[in-house]
């Protein structure tokens, strides 16, 4: 019977868009970027070399052994598996989070495959070379932020999505749902 699989397929194709799988291809696009952008920087430039594209801002080659700010740079390596541990919990958690979470709350489910993708970014730095490649380097005379590289960057845009959610717009829509309940 045609019907019943015209019908099936619909089911099929509706239960993909509702299962949340374009988050997990915006996560997966973000690593992409953030490899694809890591492997130019490595075969392009020396380590530390440096090329002035601004005035306020450089690239250069940068291995940060650390986490952010390069903390713990100087651990002795054990730094390593430890944030690679906590990334690749992070990760599952956040993958948990995706599958529980309304596709409706679309900023929310932005902000935590923003992280999700950067997430996956460094850590693949960390278990592959034993270090994350940081290629951005702003600066304001001799004052330098610390490089960073596109997963930091996902990361910390995800973190501010997620923050903005939290207090702009999840109030909102907490307020429209208890308006709703008490005209019932």
């Amino acid at each position: 019977m045609v019907t019943g699989k015209a019908d099936s397929l619909a089911k099929e194709d509706l239960r993909l868009s509702e299962s949340g799988i374009m988050w997990i291809f915006l996560a997966i696009a973000c690593f992409i970027a953030d490899q694809l952008t890591k492997l130019w920087v490595s075969a392009s430039f020396e380590y530390r070399e440096v090329l002035e594209v601004l005035p306020v801002f450089n690239l250069t080659l940068a291995h940060n052994y650390g986490a952010a700010f390069s903390m713990l740079s100087e651990a002795g390596g054990w730094q390593r598996w430890m944030f690679s541990g906590l990334a690749i919990i992070a990760s599952v958690i956040i993958l948990g989070w995706l599958r529980r979470t309304p596709k409706s709350l679309r900023v929310f489910c932005i902000s935590l495959t923003l992280i999700l993708g950067g997430a996956l970014g460094n850590v693949f730095d960390r278990l592959v070379h034993g270090y994350v490649i940081d290629f951005l380097d702003f600066h304001w005379g001799n004052a330098h932020f610390p490089a960073f590289n596109i997963a930091d960057t996902a990361i910390t845009v995800g973190a501010i999505l997620m923050l903005w959610y939290s207090f702009f717009i999840e109030p909102k829509l907490e307020a429209a749902q208890s308006e709703e309940g008490s005209k019932e």
